[in-house]
């Protein structure tokens, strides 16, 4: 039986961090330690559950299904289709890389331009030429990823975070201040819903078909020993995120921020300032292209290696390419009109994800879990997502006083309720008409 020695196992949870951790995962604990303030390390404790316990979550449902297909083969033939192509799609070219690509940009390279270039589409467009050359050299070898991430890439992020954080504790900052409106009250409830903001938990979905390659080539086939091995990556990688967001929230609620911080990049260039001066300028252009190439790298191969198994005739080199040209593209719309799009779709798509994890993980413990269970319990955690969606983008909030009636609805886990109520219907209905 083939085994992974531990030296294996480090780089693989160094190789999952730098796949999960980019340039959003910057700039939302960073933003989140501003507005937490006194209330910090509440809100951080709720955003390192939804982002790296979801993260580690994912990945063992998977490892017990056998693979993302199996487990959505399980609710019905058109979600299998749809679900895994809308993830691919929303966190590939579609939002995560471009958004990655044009983080990038606005972090390591503008700040250097002159004025007279800083307003200039030219100027993103040649970046994002290079940016994302550089990251189909990387990704267009996927056997190769583990020793380009855990030697080279993850532990230059990593030191340059730990300098910054040294830097921090003996420099005199900012004591923190009164935490915002949003974080008064549920700073656990609004630092969970936060970490949907960093896409990570449904990143651990579509990453599977990395590890699937992965133990196929060291030839691990026993279902226990992935399990172990997901879980052992899921935990190096668990320990390293939390340890970054804990560093970057801290650095966030020190920073003295002139007015009102519209997102997280401002603060983190506030506080990089009053650390080291204009040199922090040149930090922080760093530490975002390290981060926004590492999780472009492994998001490219993800959806690469999806699609050519969807669509064989294409090669994954040829996916790569294209999913880099659209993904470029894409970058070129700017950072604004990227974030603007995501709040909705990841409202949608985060409380189904979750609820599948949730099946996949207890799948043998539950009496009953067969097709209808899955099929009725997404359901109805789809149409409240979407009810809520529509009220708050088409209907202005009309339907808010009704919806304040569900349980929990306040805190942003309004969906809870129906998933219970579809899974308890899936269960009657499959001891009914499946009990023989």
């Amino acid at each position: 039986m083939n085994k992974l020695n531990n030296r294996e196992i480090m780089f693989i949870g160094f190789m999952l961090f730098s796949m999960l951790f980019g340039a959003g995962n910057l700039i939302f604990p960073a933003y989140l330690g501003q507005t937490a303030g006194e209330n910090i390390w509440q809100a951080v404790l709720g955003f390192i559950i939804s982002d790296a316990g979801l993260a580690l979550l994912a990945f063992i449902a998977i490892a017990k299904s056998g693979t993302f297909q199996a487990l959505v083969n399980r609710v019905n033939p058109v979600f299998a289709l749809l679900f895994p192509m809308t993830i691919y799609l929303c966190i590939g070219p579609g939002l995560a890389i471009p958004r990655a690509g044009s983080l990038a940009y606005e972090m390591g390279l503008k700040p250097f331009l002159p004025s007279t270039l800083e307003s200039s589409t030219g100027a993103l467009f040649i970046y994002t030429i290079i940016f994302f050359c550089i990251v189909f050299w990387f990704a267009k070898s996927p056997s190769k990823l583990m020793d380009r991430f855990g030697k080279v890439l993850t532990p230059s992020l990593l030191i340059l975070i730990l300098i910054v954080f040294i830097k921090a504790l003996i420099t005199n900052l900012a004591d923190f201040k009164e935490a915002s409106f949003i974080y008064k009250d549920n700073p656990i409830s609004q630092g969970f819903l936060d970490g949907y903001q960093t896409m990570d938990a449904i990143g651990a979905l579509i990453y599977g078909i990395v590890f699937t390659n992965i133990f196929n080539s060291k030839q691990i086939k026993e279902q226990s020993l992935q399990i172990k091995y997901l879980t052992l990556f899921g935990l190096i990688c668990g320990l390293l995120l939390a340890f970054c967001y804990f560093i970057i929230a801290y650095l966030g609620a020190s920073a003295s921020v002139p007015g009102t911080a519209d997102n997280g990049a401002i603060v983190l260039s506030s506080v990089l300032h009053q650390l080291f001066g204009q040199s922090g300028t040149i930090i922080l252009g760093l530490i975002f292209t390290l981060a926004s190439l590492s999780v472009s790298i492994g998001l490219i191969t993800s959806c690469a290696q999806y699609f050519s198994t969807i669509w064989p005739r294409v090669s994954y080199e040829k996916w790569a390419a294209i999913l880099c040209l659209v993904s470029g593209i894409v970058a070129n719309l700017g950072l604004s009109q990227i974030l603007k799009v995501s709040v909705p779709i990841l409202a949608l798509l985060y409380p189904i994800a979750i609820a599948l994890i949730i099946l996949g993980l207890f799948h043998n413990k539950l009496p009953f879990n067969r097709r209808p269970v899955y099929a009725i319990t997404i359901l109805f955690v789809g149409l409240f997502s979407l009810v809520e969606i529509t009220n708050s983008i088409l209907l202005n909030g009309s339907l808010s006083p009704w919806l304040a009636y569900v349980p929990m609805q306040a805190q942003g886990f309004g969906w809870i309720l129906p998933g219970l109520l579809g899974f308890i219907g899936g269960s009657i209905y499959e001891k009914r008409y499946f009990s023989f």
